[in-house]
């Protein structure tokens, strides 16, 4: 009779999985609820109520800013000579700079962002990478008409025919309004299963590699110097390498992030953010510490949406081969003044404070041989990444607004319980010190324009822009960072309460 029973589940799995489950389903149903409190459910709608533990709290607000922090960060390409450990000492150097100023990473993302956008329009009108297929290039690197049947010869039959059924199924259906979300889901599904969808035309994924140091122009058979978008340009137009046949499908292989690692981020903080509002609602105690993890995932959501298309933990450039027997090296400038290009024109101090900025990043990624390998690598803060004017502008407010949105989320604990009176002041000023000096440089800024150049005044404006709001700032940060933790220590009854609800949702 057992070997019977054994038998039966062998011959019908779907029996033994459904047994499984209601054995597990009754197991759950038969074990007491763990740490639960449920409140008076006097009126019908109201919530109900579990606790939760300091671990848990901690736990929660650990997870979410590792994930902001750490998953927003998208480093550009090492040089083939890094190492695993200097490669990690640099992504540790950025993780703190995420912790210190956050709104620094966030308005340095958008500027990529930016820059992306023009030079993908500026490759576009090249002519070398407006074509759909590597075959419509000529070998002259441009553009050359060829006729659609005839690249449809080069495809394979099964391949073919495996996809021209695939895009007849997404075309299917006929009478769908036009603009419908099932018309654009359409579009959307033949764009991919098509052949179409390996599409070699320039792209703002194609912008970002290129900022981030993605093209390595290779001299008989050596890694020779990280190509910036200009020299990309210029090359091909000489004819000295040939235009890279790279799709951005391709390029996003090379990355070690994808829909769905960005999805579980956005869940992970989308949960965060929902019971923190729930507790706002129903007047729960929310602690300091979660309300500075907030302020870090409102900027790494900015984060990531600028830095969306720009590839993930990219650990090799792609190669460019020299080609031509005319043309010489000696006639591109490959000096390493690109790298910092737009200081020299600033005035002396401005120079001084962005020397020592790059030199204090290349520090905290511990790099004893400073700029030994700049020109295999673009720098994280890359200065040769040019915005026009009316983009300068828009990332100077935005940058500016990011740091009163920063301040302004830690204002949101002015009336929370703090331990002691002195934590609640050093909170208070500290959230002010984020808003105003970043206010507070800029108006400096302009009131030594008014002064004549070169002038005494000048300089001392000056001065007091570069060297004061920084040291202010830091300090401000630290301060708030230490008091999310301490004041952990003595919190309010309600605080560790939540709503039953978080603890079903799906989260880390």
């Amino acid at each position: 009779m057992y070997n019977l029973k054994i038998s039966s589940l062998e011959r019908y799995p779907r029996m033994h999985l459904l047994l499984c489950t209601l054995y597990l389903a009754r197991a759950i149903q038969a074990s007491p609820t763990a740490n639960t409190t449920t409140t008076s459910m006097d009126s019908v709608g109201a919530p109900s109520f579990t606790n939760r533990t300091m671990w848990s709290i901690v736990s929660s607000s650990a997870l979410t800013l590792f994930a902001c922090i750490y998953s927003a960060i998208h480093p550009n390409i090492p040089s083939p000579r890094d190492g695993l450990l200097r490669i990690l000492w640099r992504r540790i150097g950025m993780v703190i700079m995420a912790l210190i100023a956050p709104e620094l990473i966030a308005t340095w993302a958008i500027r990529q962002r930016l820059c992306a956008r023009s030079l993908t329009e500026r490759f576009k009108d090249s002519g070398h990478f407006s074509s759909r297929h590597p075959q419509d290039r000529s070998d002259n690197n441009e553009c050359a008409d060829v006729p659609e049947e005839q690249y449809e010869l080069q495809v394979k039959d099964e391949d073919r025919e495996s996809t021209q059924t695939l895009v007849a199924h997404a075309q299917g259906y006929e009478g769908t309004p036009r603009g419908s979300a099932a018309e654009r889901c359409k579009k959307w599904l033949k764009a991919w299963i098509s052949e179409e969808s390996e599409d070699y035309a320039w792209t703002d994924t194609h912008s970002f590699f290129v900022l981030m140091g993605g093209f390595m122009l290779y001299f008989e058979g050596k890694p020779y110097h990280t190509l910036s978008p200009d020299q990309l340009l210029d090359m091909i137009k000489n004819g000295s390498i040939s235009a890279p046949i790279l799709s951005a499908k391709q390029i996003h292989d090379k990355s070690k992030g994808n829909a769905i690692s960005k999805g579980l981020v956005i869940l992970q903080v989308a949960w965060f953010v929902l019971q923190l509002i729930s507790r706002a609602i129903y007047h729960l105690e929310t602690t300091q510490l979660e309300t500075g993890t907030l302020a870090f995932a409102v900027l790494s959501f900015i984060t990531y949406a600028a830095w969306w298309n720009k590839p993930l933990n990219v650990r090799c450039p792609h190669p460019v081969y020299w080609t031509s027997t005319k043309s010489k090296l000696e006639m591109y400038d490959f000096d390493d003044d690109y790298l910092v290009d737009g200081i020299a024109d600033k005035p002396k101090i401005v120079q001084i404070f962005r020397s020592t900025f790059i030199t204090l990043f290349e520090l905290l990624a511990l790099d004893d041989d400073n700029f030994t390998h700049e020109k295999l690598q673009v720098p994280m803060f890359d200065g040769s990444i040019r915005v026009d004017d009316l983009n300068k502008n828009i990332l100077i407010i935005s940058g500016f607004f990011m740091a009163t949105i920063f301040g302004g989320i830690h204002c949101i604990a002015w009336f929370f319980a703090f331990p002691t009176y002195p934590e609640q002041v050093l909170w208070h000023i500290s959230a002010v010190a984020i808003i105003a000096v970043p206010w507070f440089g800029l108006f400096f800024v302009f009131l030594s324009t008014t002064f004549p150049e070169n002038s005494v005044l000048q300089d001392l404006m000056l001065w007091i822009t570069v060297f004061m709001p920084p040291p202010l700032y830091i300090t401000g940060r630290i301060i708030l960072l230490v008091l999310m933790a301490t004041t952990l220590r003595n919190l309010r009854p309600d605080a560790y309460q939540t709503m039953l609800w978080t603890s079903l949702v799906p989260h880390l």
